[in-house]
């Protein structure tokens, strides 16, 4: 059974026509005239237990909407949507109880309480036994090297001990699930990296589902085997990541390191067959080709056979580049 069901979700927000004119604001007030945004158009979703999801799009498409409705914040126009068999804008409260959420730009600390002090009040608030909240407490501390800033007031943490501090905080109650929207953003490598290792951990040791907004495609690729990807409100992809890397961008790239300079009167030619495409400069070599019309194995024999290879590598392509077509072209080719 799914953890996660959202069928046909809309949030659409209305505004007053502004006026132009003196007295514009006071008049746009009393103005019946109103404008509606459609920011989620009929978003279906269906989550299992243990999974890992990224829910991409550009800005504005819709992703944080989405995460506001399935934690209750907001109530959807139209749609249902339930969590762990919870209505969560009908029973928040409960709903609270089975769910972690960190928003990149907010915090749910008390910013002149040391962090221990904050955990202690979340703790009580969750009703946490204490044997549970220290135990819990000290290995989320030593997966997220806190113990140097753990008495420290959250006023006075960098924005990655920060963020730190507040996935310890949606997660004292361990919840099943756990939202994260833009958790890595502004973050340095090594804050990251931490974050991204604890949340691997979790979903190993605990089974924790994780619904995941970024635009970092290093979160992408370190933590999810399945992407939604949206845009204007609307579900652009929704499936396994290989696959949509394999479909959308099927080639791949050998990249040729040569031993010497180009042999007398070598060209493109001779190592361009059917579904590759080159770049040379000097001694490196791109060999662009689709492995559905040459084998991997043919196109590197091709190549070591009229070259004088030193070294040769096989790329795949990046995801970056795939999600950057898909954003731009607004679309998403059938993906097999």
């Amino acid at each position: 059974m799914s953890l996660i069901v959202a069928d046909d979700l809309v949030k659409e927000f209305s505004r007053p026509v502004r006026t132009e004119g003196a007295f514009a604001g006071v008049r746009s007030l009393f103005s019946t005239k109103r404008v509606t945004n459609r920011a989620v158009d009929g978003v279906s979703l269906r989550i299992e237990p243990g999974e890992i999801v990224g829910y991409l799009g550009p800005n504005g498409a819709g992703k944080s909407t989405t995460i506001k409705m399935l934690t209750g914040v907001l109530v959807p126009t139209s749609g249902t949507v339930t969590v762990n068999g919870i209505v969560p804008w009908r029973d928040r409260s409960a709903n609270a109880r089975t769910i972690g959420a960190v928003f990149g730009q907010r915090t749910q600390l008390w910013l002149d309480l040391p962090l221990r002090d904050s955990f202690d009040v979340l703790a009580k608030l969750y009703g946490v036994g204490p044997v549970a909240y220290r135990r819990t407490l000290d290995e989320f501390v030593d997966l997220l090297d806190m113990g140097s800033f753990l008495d420290r007031p959250a006023r006075n943490l960098s924005l990655g001990q920060r963020m730190r501090g507040d996935l310890v905080a949606a997660m004292l109650h361990e919840p099943p699930v756990l939202y994260l929207d833009e958790p890595t953003v502004g973050l340095d490598v090594v804050a990251k990296a931490r974050i991204r290792e604890f949340i691997r951990e979790r979903n190993r040791t605990a089974g924790t589902t994780v619904l995941l907004t970024t635009h970092d495609i290093g979160d992408v690729e370190q933590l999810c085997d399945r992407v939604v990807i949206i845009d204007d409100g609307r579900t652009l992809f929704d499936g396994d990541l290989g696959a949509l890397r394999r479909t959308y961008l099927p080639h791949r790239t050998l990249t040729v390191e040569l031993s010497e300079p180009e042999p007398h009167g070598w060209s493109i030619d001779d190592v361009h067959h059917a579904g590759t495409r080159a770049h040379h400069e000097a001694t490196l070599l791109d060999l662009r080709f689709d492995p559905g019309v040459v084998s991997t194995s043919e196109a590197i024999s091709r190549t070591t056979a009229t070259l004088p290879v030193a070294d040769l590598t096989v790329r795949e392509p990046e995801l970056e580049e795939v999600i950057t077509e898909i954003y731009t072209a607004r679309e998403v080719r059938h993906v097999g």
